[in-house]
């Protein structure tokens, strides 16, 4: 796990101060070691900054250079059947020898025999990488299948430059920072930056299974070497339940057991949850030793699953550490956010994520996550209620719909959530007037593409509050590029695991971990698991009125149902009231006409007028809020 960086300029002289300044930047993802290599006629200058996991010795150092000194290559991340590509290398006669057993050089070999394309295909892993071609002075750059390792590159004056981080292009001398405001509308809506797109005009990111080539003359559209489309509408399996099971046990064991290999420390995150529960009780049915597990708690109701995790992991007797958080720990590191996301981010369950990820770095350096579960297997709740909702719209008539419509968009939302403030202690926190309101702008598209854009939509209308601006393009709102599914819950988990996954999922673990210098592993977005679990049919996932039922049944070989039989719970914070409350302060400087009018970007006065129903209570704005703060507390940092 590492960090890459570089330029390619031929009008001028590449130096290696300018790649070593650049990885500098993000020395916090590879404390251990740094390289730089240029070769100055060509202008190309390649950095790396390095986290040793794989081969500790300097046999593992990048850049690295191929045995015939055409390639030279920079990777991030971790390929984890190496060893069984390395294996097919020997037997393709491979006579120049090995200098140690990283997974770089196996990569680097592989690439100098078989070609970028065909060696991609290969992979097992999470990673990107770029690689020089000397003899045909080409760049190529490479993203993994489900985009666990970010890339980003675009044009800079006379040149292009890429990086794992933006932090590491704006050191490059000319660097010029220009937001866009159709991407922050875009940003918006979603609370992150979907790919392709970057919130800086001319830089890009690669999107997740795609590879590009880079020359003097720049680059072609990049090119997908897997595509998730071509799995989703397989033809399902057949077979008993319990056949299925016993054979998606094996794949995950086998998904998990690869990743355990490393030379330095290793554990697990451990949610309580179903999808990290079945990681650890894999990981240890591997394990001679007790797997090291890792929890944050919180003492507030309806955000802890401390005890949960701690039950599992006394049953299947890992070595368990967990750290209870204080809303005084949590908000020390609000004003750090925007210097480990250097992209507006504004999944507020970014903050456990990094407290976690700080407390698992003093004891291992490589933890394993049950991300992904949820994207496969039809957990999140929204597919079932978003599934429901659609299906009884589609059956209104046009104009009742639109009447529905006007209707709820009236709803006097501060009376009714008032009202509902008067009822059972379980009723009043459903802010039941801002989920009609919401309602009502969803019936508008309820049988159109948009309706799921609609659904997960911080902001309705997000372009109204950035001026002049057109709000980006992204795959919600294409859905010309939708695969052929019949069933809509389908749907909903293949856009997830297309948009929400490497957009918000993925980057929130990957700042995350490696700001404090941690691998985090991803056992369920092995792509052949993947590809397994689009071929279960629809009615195994969901079963007995249970959504990811596969899983909690190969959990159950393991771990007593009634330790882990409960409603989902997210990993989240109580940001409503922490705006109300401790942040207030910090919120109501970021949110002063004078700050938001700063940036030339957005408009004060709606904004303003959402805080204001905020704080007194009138409306739950705390979601549209908390997004607009984000970009305001980035913007600071540029």
């Amino acid at each position: 796990m590492c960090g890459i960086v570089g330029y390619f300029q031929t009008s001028t002289p590449a130096e290696d101060s300018i790649v070593s300044a650049m990885a500098e930047r993000i020395a916090h993802r590879g404390p251990d070691g740094s390289g730089a290599w240029s070769d100055s006629e060509a202008g190309i200058s390649l950095g790396h900054r390095r986290l040793a996991i794989l081969d500790l010795s300097p046999a593992g150092h990048q850049p690295m250079i191929s045995a015939d000194g055409r390639y030279i290559l920079v990777f991030n991340g971790e390929i984890y059947n190496h060893q069984s590509i390395r294996a097919e290398i020997d037997a393709a006669s491979w006579s120049s020898g090995w200098r140690g057993h990283s997974d770089t050089e196996t990569l680097l070999a592989a690439l100098q025999l078989w070609g970028c394309e065909a060696v991609l295909k290969k992979l097992n892993g999470m990673f990107a990488f770029a690689l020089w071609d000397r003899e045909r002075r080409v760049l190529t750059l490479a993203r993994d299948r489900a985009g666990e390792k970010p890339l980003f590159y675009g044009t800079l004056d006379k040149g292009v430059v890429f990086g794992s981080e933006l932090r590491a292009l704006a050191a490059h001398p000319n660097w010029r920072a220009e937001i866009d405001p159709d991407v922050l509308a875009l940003y918006l809506r979603h609370g992150y930056v979907p790919d392709p797109h970057c919130i800086y005009r001319g830089i890009k990111k690669l999107p997740p299974a795609h590879w590009v080539e880079i020359d003097a003359n720049g680059w072609a559209d990049p090119v997908p070497y897997w595509e998730l489309g071509a799995f989703v509408t397989q033809e399902r399996r057949t077979g008993s339940p319990e056949e299925l099971l016993d054979e998606l046990e094996e794949r995950l064991f086998k998904a998990v057991g690869m990743r355990m290999v490393a030379d330095v420390p290793l554990g697990a995150f451990l949610s309580g949850g179903i999808d990290s529960s079945v990681v650890v009780a894999l990981m240890q049915a591997q394990s001679s030793q007790p797997v090291k597990t890792f929890t944050i708690g919180f003492e507030i109701a309806g955000f802890n699953e401390a005890e949960h995790a701690k039950a599992i992991a006394s049953h299947l007797g890992t070595d368990h550490t967990e750290l209870y958080l204080t809303p005084k720990d949590a908000l020390k590191v609000v004003p750090d956010l925007p210097v480990h996301w250097d992209e507006p981010f504004a999944d507020s369950s970014q903050i456990p994520t990094l407290l976690l990820s700080k407390m698992t770095r003093e004891h291992v350096s490589v933890a394993l996550s049950g991300d992904g579960g949820d994207e496969l297997f039809c957990g999140y709740k929204r597919y079932e209620q978003g599934y429901a909702l659609h299906q009884r719209l589609k059956s209104l008539p046009g104009p009742l719909r639109m009447m529905l419509s006007s209707a709820l968009s009236a709803t006097p939302v501060g009376t009714v959530n008032r009202a509902m403030s008067m009822m059972p202690l379980r009723y009043q926190n459903l802010a039941l007037g801002d989920r009609l309101r919401k309602l009502g702008d969803i019936l508008h598209n309820s049988e159109g593409p948009d309706f799921y854009r609609r659904l997960l939509s911080i902001f309705q209308s997000p372009a109204a509050l950035v001026p002049g601006a057109q709000e980006a393009a992204s795959l919600l709102g294409r859905n010309d590029d939708w695969p052929d599914l019949d069933d809509f819950r389908e749907m909903m988990m293949y856009l997830d695991t297309m948009t929400y996954l490497p957009g918000d999922i993925l980057t929130k673990v990957d700042r995350a971990s490696m700001a404090v210098s941690l691998e985090a592993r991803v056992p369920f977005l092995d792509h052949e698991l993947m590809e397994f679990a689009w071929s279960l049919p629809l009615d195994l996932k969901l079963r007995d009125g249970k959504a990811k039922w596969p899983l909690q049944q190969i959990l159950g070989r393991h771990v007593p149902a009634q330790l882990f039989d409960r409603p989902k719970m997210g990993f989240g914070v109580p940001i409503e009231h922490w705006l109300s409350g401790p942040l207030r302060d910090w919120a109501e400087d970021l949110l002063s006409e004078a700050s938001l009018s700063q940036s030339g970007l957005l408009d004060p006065l709606p904004i303003r007028k959402l805080w204001t129903e905020h704080v007194t209570g009138q409306r739950r704005w705390h979601h549209q809020i908390w997004a607009i703060l984000m970009f305001q507390a980035w913007y600071r940092t540029i």
